[in-house]
């Protein structure tokens, strides 16, 4: 009785240890193959599914003479907390011969489980009768010329033509894109060398409109808006003093966007002996300081004076035209001497 009592104990108590250890199955198939053939070696693990299993990894062979080709990626099942994971290796031998594998070693993160031990057997091609007796007659020198045919010994088979891809050919596509670019490449760097010394430029300069020619067209459009008839002469003094101070800046390279107005006069006065341009520029400057700073509110005529007056200062100090070359006055000789010619006749 006591000791059917121990062996219940000892069931109960090892039951749930051996419950929570792998158990690792290998299996070969198929179990016999020719030299270079490939076999499928299983590698089954049954485990709980908090396990986190390790396969083990072999570079180039399991044992000496079975190469292993590829390892393929584990088939994982789970049921009622159970796991079940395959993992497989393609494998091949070039020796004929019975390859024994004692085990293969699984790790289950806290133990080294290894797998049952099988065998691979690796065997030569086996020849016909025919061939056999034909070798024989060779050992003994009955046969003075050797028959490759009967020995089933062929030669290399002739080299085929592979069929025509175009897509095989795209590299002498791309060099010859290549090529054409760079001589495109070439052919526009003497262009623009050609175009710099004949013409003194590689782009052409965008054109610049002289100072007067801006400031005139930038008072047309102030003048268009009539923006000091809508009650915003503040405005439209900001605006027009703006233009003759960006003006004086380009034209006579006087500071006048940082100046006072008195300091513009000044300078004015140094550059310009023209006392109706020192006037005229002196009542804008002088009316506009009144409407920004001291709410001043012009009359309409102060304001038409004020556009006037702007014209005016534009066109005293604008720049000369420049004289017309000898080509040029030639020219304009011989085309108005032509239309006199024929209103003659």
């Amino acid at each position: 009785m006591r000791r059917a009592t121990l062996v219940v104990l000892a069931i109960l108590f090892f039951t749930p240890i051996s419950a929570q250890r792998a158990s690792v199955q290998a299996t070969v198939q198929p179990t016999e193959i020719l030299i270079g053939e490939q076999a499928l070696i299983n590698l089954k693990v049954i485990t709980p599914k908090d396990k986190t299993i390790q396969f083990p990894v072999y570079e180039k062979e399991i044992v000496p003479g079975i190469e292993v080709i590829t390892m393929l990626p584990p088939d994982t099942t789970v049921e009622n907390n159970v796991m079940t994971l395959n993992f497989k290796y393609v494998v091949t031998s070039f020796d004929s011969t019975l390859y024994h594998i004692p085990h293969m070693p699984v790790f289950d993160g806290v133990d080294t489980i290894y797998s049952n031990s099988f065998g691979l057997k690796v065997s030569s091609p086996q020849l016909s009768d025919s061939t056999l007796a034909y070798l024989e007659k060779i050992n003994k020198g009955e046969t003075d010329s050797i028959d490759f045919e009967q020995l089933q010994l062929h030669d290399i088979k002739p080299v085929r033509n592979v069929p025509f891809v175009w897509t095989d050919y795209l590299w002498v596509l791309w060099i010859v894109l290549g090529i054409m670019m760079l001589i495109a490449l070439i052919g526009l760097i003497v262009y623009l060398v050609l175009k710099k010394k004949r013409k003194g430029y590689i782009f052409k300069p965008p054109v610049v409109l002289p100072a007067h020619v801006r400031a005139i067209q930038q008072l047309d459009k102030l003048k268009e808006e009539k923006i000091w008839q809508q009650g915003r002469e503040k405005e439209f003094y900001s605006k027009l003093t703006d233009i003759l101070r960006n003006y004086l800046v380009e034209r006579e390279d006087i500071n006048a966007m940082e100046m006072t107005s008195g300091e513009i006069l000044n300078e004015v006065r140094k550059l310009l002996e023209v006392e109706s341009v020192y006037n005229n520029l002196k009542q804008i400057l002088s009316t506009a300081d009144l409407v920004k700073f001291a709410k001043y509110k012009p009359y309409p005529d102060e304001n038409d004076l004020s556009m006037v007056n702007a014209y005016f200062f534009v066109n005293q100090t604008r720049e000369p035209d420049p004289v017309p070359q000898k080509e040029e006055m030639d020219k304009d000789k011989n085309e108005a001497s032509q239309n006199d010619a024929a209103k003659s006749e």
